[in-house]
């Protein structure tokens, strides 16, 4: 009687541990299904958006636009019965490199158009004021000018770009009032069409480029490189020329007085978009 009271209670107790161990099996499982499926949602999410990459945007900048193919509404390149280049540097200021292109636009009594990163401005406040008070230009090339990130969504881009816009005015001061962008990697193209509403619609204009001197892709690229290119493109009487003084572009620099003795040669007076 007493065996058969043990087995029965021994009895109870394995069920008891068999359906526990099932209920704790199938909850793993679900917590698992449910992870699965929010990973599964995430890459969905991530598919939507613009598949604009850092690669695929840098490699825009060795592309040169015709007139034709010029999307801003804001538009240098009318001709006017002139000759004019607009030098244009983007992705400063750097501390190594700007102030050295101050000092030889100052000596050809030069000026340029400055498309500045809003986090890299905000490291070198004391460029930013030097190139407005020798009567430079300076614009808006975005805060991060992280590209994958800006050109997820429309909101976000125009997003950083007041961030960079509160920068500049912050350092220049409230006077500062000029809204003229620079799309990272250029604004042509179908994929950026919202992006250039957006822009427009929050009463900004943009402007590309329709020559430059090749350095966006690489660093160091010879200076007899940089001056070919230049040349290359330089068919139109309007010139916008796009170059970069972040820290690693030093060749530009080095080119940069044959650059100006060029065009000076060639009949083009300089001027800065404004």
């Amino acid at each position: 009687m007493v065996k058969r009271r043990r087995r029965s209670v021994k009895n109870k107790n394995n069920m008891v541990v068999i359906t526990v161990s099932i209920l704790f099996l199938f909850s793993i499982g679900f917590i698992s299904g449910a992870g699965i499926f929010h990973e599964k949602s995430k890459i969905i999410v991530s598919d939507n958006r613009p598949a604009i990459s850092q690669n695929y945007m840098n490699k825009r900048e060795s592309n040169v636009k015709t007139d034709k193919e010029i999307l801003s509404e804001f538009n240098p390149y009318k001709s006017d019965g002139r000759k004019v280049v607009y030098l244009t540097f983007d992705d400063g200021p750097s501390a190594n490199n700007t102030s050295k292109i101050l000092k030889i636009l100052k000596e050809y009594n030069v000026k340029a158009t400055f498309f500045l990163i809003g986090k890299n401005a905000e490291r070198n406040k004391e460029l930013v004021k030097e190139e407005v008070a020798e009567g430079n230009v300076v614009g808006n090339h975005t805060y991060s000018h992280n590209m994958s990130y800006i050109y997820s969504d429309p909101k976000v881009f125009i997003g950083d770009v007041e961030k960079c816009q509160e920068i500049l005015k912050s350092i220049l001061g409230s006077k500062y009032n000029l809204k003229l962008i620079r799309f990272p990697g250029g604004s042509f193209g179908k994929k950026l069409e919202p992006f250039r509403e957006e822009a427009k619609k929050s009463g900004y204009q943009y402007v590309d480029w329709n020559d430059l001197t090749g350095d966006a892709e690489h660093n160091g690229v010879p200076v007899a490189n940089l001056i070919r290119e230049v040349k290359r493109y330089s068919n139109h009487d309007h010139l916008v020329v796009l170059m970069h003084d972040a820290p690693a572009k030093v060749t530009t620099v080095q080119a940069l007085p044959q650059i100006i003795e060029y065009f000076s040669s060639q009949g083009y007076s300089f001027d800065t978009l404004k």
